[in-house]
């Protein structure tokens, strides 16, 4: 399952994000940003690799659907809620960010396979 992680800069949410679940068995991840010099601009092709997409914050998701809402009919797409106060790694930040995405899992891996994507 491939998740793409969005945050605003692509420096410190979404990369703790995508170093945390590209450890899980199965899984592949990548972050970027929304903004123009994030590290890594989410682009199109980005979020067509993506089985699943995770915006940090609403502004986030909201810009996804105005930019990209054609390429996200098909996808899964989640809002977190995690407010841009943490450093990279932060255990905090890792805490929540399992805390918020493990139970989905299971649910978006099931999902995806019977839709004969995984």
């Amino acid at each position: 399952m491939k998740l793409l992680f969005i945050c605003s800069a692509n420096a410190l949410r979404s990369p703790t994000a995508e170093a945390v679940f590209s450890r899980y068995e199965g899984m592949e991840a990548a972050s970027a940003g929304i903004n123009a010099d994030a590290e890594t601009p989410v682009s199109a092709d980005l979020v067509e690799w993506a089985d699943v997409v995770i915006a940090m914050e609403q502004h986030h998701a909201k810009y996804l659907r105005e930019r990209f809402g054609y390429l996200l009919r098909r996808k899964r797409v989640a809002v977190l809620g995690v407010p841009d106060r943490y450093s990279y790694m932060d255990p905090e930040l890792v805490r929540i960010l399992k805390e918020k995405i493990d139970p989905q899992l299971a649910r978006w891996r099931n999902e995806i396979a019977d839709e004969g994507r995984l």
